[in-house]
């Protein structure tokens, strides 16, 4: 990971706090920090701690290192009033992590053989116009469909989504030869995974991919009457609009987007040549896979990150999967710097005197 200075200082803030900030351990065989891990869980809960304190992290936090919970914390509200208290038990929007799961699901079919990659989005949707017959699966994943974006201004729900599809008349490049990041991609391979499986998506996913990995947590958009969901909120602490009933959106904890991450490096979701075909991206700077970012050495995985936001919500996703570490960061506040919080994060648990945070 790329080195960031900003938040070696937190380490000498001086930090008064009144949000809730506890270090709580999940791991059933294990009641108490293993003393390996005891200086860098101090410096972990100093740095989170003071990330609070200046205004730029008011969420979850889940650190887990050789396979177990090294330290959680709960900091900030869960509302733009100051209300309630985050717990570990309140769900953040995942923001484009929610992206994975769409296309582990594909992989799954994949695996089934009840579809291939090269497979046009025609043959499952055959009523589209003529730009689905162009149009690969593969293309859906790595964003080089060349469908245009979402046309926010007249959408309200899924059949809005999918009648602005239908009116869809052109491609915007040949698809396979460009990189356009949008959200069609992502509507089309639920659309492709509900004509196919004959389940609305969510169930999908409910049934083969939270329930097998006990990701009882997760629920997916639209929600109604849940609760332990975070309100996003911005620094003016105005909350965030009403989110339109849209389907494919994730409300999850950092407990359950770990049982992801393990369930997704560990081939409990797909095989190591699903998890390598998802990792694959366009070949231009700056672009991403379907995982988000991800580094592979003779096809296994070494690295995963991937980011989102949605709203005031903000999530940070990062695995070094060789040293199984994993960083998981949550936000209902968005300040744009979780990236950095996990670097910093990252850097303690290298380098026990977080000298790697320097510049």
């Amino acid at each position: 990971m790329k080195k960031y200075g900003l938040l070696f200082c937190l380490f000498y803030i001086p930090v008064h706090f009144s949000a809730q900030a506890k270090t709580a351990y999940s791991d059933s065989n294990r009641k108490e920090t293993p003393k390996e891990f005891k200086e860098s869980v101090n410096k972990l809960d100093k740095l989170m701690k003071s990330a609070y304190t200046e205004g730029i992290f008011n969420g979850n936090v889940l650190v887990s290192k050789n396979n177990k919970i090294i330290y959680k914390a709960s900091l900030g509200f869960s509302d733009a009033g100051k209300t309630n208290q985050l717990t570990e038990e309140y769900r953040f929007h995942l923001g484009s992590i929610t992206k994975e799961f769409s296309a582990a699901a594909l992989l799954q079919l994949e695996e089934q053989g009840k579809l291939k990659l090269s497979d046009h989005v025609s043959k499952f949707i055959p009523e589209l116009p003529g730009w689905a017959d162009e149009v690969t699966i593969k293309d859906l994943l790595q964003y080089t469909s060349g469908i245009p974006n979402v046309n926010w201004k007249t959408i309200k729900n899924d059949k809005d989504i999918f009648n602005d599809l239908m009116l869809v008349n052109k491609l915007t490049f040949v698809p396979g030869t460009e990189y356009d990041y949008n959200n069609n991609n992502l509507f089309l391979r639920q659309f492709i995974i509900e004509h196919l499986t004959g389940m609305p998506y969510k169930t999908y996913i409910k049934k083969f991919v939270f329930q097998p990995l006990q990701m009882n947590a997760s629920i997916m958009t639209p929600i109604a009457d849940e609760k332990k969901i975070a309100q996003g909120f911005n620094s003016q602490l105005v909350p965030d609009k009403e989110e339109l009933p849209i389907t494919g959106g994730t409300y999850t904890t950092t407990v359950d987007l770990l049982k992801w991450a393990d369930g997704l490096h560990f081939q409990k979701v797909v095989n190591k040549n699903s998890v390598y075909e998802l990792g694959q991206s366009f070949n231009i700077a700056d672009s991403q896979s379907a995982l988000g970012n991800v580094k592979f050495e003779e096809g296994k995985l070494k690295e995963h990150f991937h980011d989102g936001r949605a709203g005031s919500f903000e999530a940070t996703l990062f695995s070094d999967v060789e040293n199984k570490i994993t960083i998981i960061l949550l936000s209902n506040n968005y300040s744009g710097k979780l990236p950095e919080i996990s670097e910093a994060i990252y850097g303690i648990l290298k380098d026990k005197n977080g000298s790697s945070l320097q510049q």
